[in-house]
């Protein structure tokens, strides 16, 4: 009990820490939202009073507040689900957030839990033939790790949509058939094959690290004595493998999983931006390059949010599978 007690304290701390840090850095950034978006809706003109204040009160209304007053606001709208309105769109940050969440969560989930399970099982196979041919395969994809994804994503663009020009290489879909989302059979179609490229991007890019890092738990997982009990009563190399080999050594690469997870949130912002593609990553970089800092705190705040909710739930999960996780912490 004490351990579920102590992550439970420790997360919920950090969330504070966080999410007091989101409200401080943009408030040490030069510039003032509200100037910034005044000069924008009154680029040949002077604004009035009313409407300066109009805009303030859009924004917040805190000019005039103190340092502490504005802070006890940013948590009262933080429980009411008010990130403020963007100055670059005029629109709500949670109707922008929530718009490009669903992009990044289809596309990087999928491709992060496909490159997950390429390297588990073929880091468990590689690892239980260790010695073979199939040892080559490491050096091949960790290089291919090495190598910076968004000019992994540059040399798919060129050769597989500029050259051949078998994928497309800008959006999630056809914009010029489709006027927005809709649950039809061709728009699907359109979907999955705007995403094909940044998808095997995302895997190229990853599946590397899952494929050694599985391989060398199974080699270290053979040398232990139980496998050499289970071998001596006799079982069959398929049950040794699976069912006492395997199940061991994937745990340390479950809990790295948790943390790739929470970070499918973030998405891949260069690939996002290579490709176009409307997810929570090319939202980030317009609003750093607009100066549009409520959509920068929203996008901040729900990537700091699901990175430590993953990550507690899996100590969670953690300290319920392992025992030993809950007597050493």
């Amino acid at each position: 009990m004490k351990f579920y007690v102590r992550k439970f304290a420790f997360y919920l701390i950090t969330l504070w820490a966080a999410i007091s840090l989101n409200f401080a850095l943009p408030r040490m950034m030069p510039g003032d939202p509200a100037t910034i978006m005044l000069s924008k809706m009154f680029r040949s003109g002077t604004p009035t009073p009313e409407q300066i204040k109009a805009v303030e009160s859009l924004l917040g209304g805190t000019k005039d507040m103190s340092l502490w007053d504005q802070y006890l606001d940013y948590w009262q709208r933080i429980f009411s689900w008010d990130l403020g309105i963007s100055i670059t769109n005029f629109v709500p940050v949670t109707e922008l957030i929530g718009s490009a969440l669903p992009w990044t969560l289809g596309l990087v989930g999928l491709a992060t839990i496909l490159s997950f399970l390429i390297g588990i099982i073929g880091g468990a196979i590689i690892g239980w033939k260790r010695g073979t041919v199939l040892d080559h395969i490491i050096p091949a994809t960790t290089l291919m790790q090495s190598i910076p994804y968004f000019w992994v994503a540059m040399v798919m663009v060129f050769i597989f949509s500029t050259s051949l020009g078998w994928f497309p290489n800008v959006w999630a879909y056809d914009a010029y058939g489709f006027s927005g989302p809709e649950w039809s059979w061709d728009f699907i179609k359109s979907v999955l094959l705007h995403g094909t490229l940044p998808a095997i991007t995302i895997i190229i890019s990853a599946v590397g690290g899952w494929l050694l890092g599985m391989r060398n738990m199974m080699v270290s997982t053979l040398s232990e004595d139980f496998i050499t009990t289970a071998e001596a009563k006799g079982l069959r190399p398929r049950r040794i493998m699976w069912g006492y080999t395997v199940r061991n050594a994937v745990m340390p690469s479950i809990y790295g999983f948790a943390v790739s997870l929470a970070f499918v949130v973030a998405g891949s912002v260069v690939m996002e931006q290579v490709f176009s593609y409307p997810g929570i990553g090319k939202l980030l970089i317009s609003s750093v390059r607009d100066n549009d800092f409520a959509l920068m705190q929203g996008v901040f705040l729900v990537i700091t949010m699901t990175v430590l909710v993953a990550n507690f739930l899996m100590d969670m999960f953690y300290g319920f599978i392992d025992p030993r996780a809950r007597h050493n912490a």
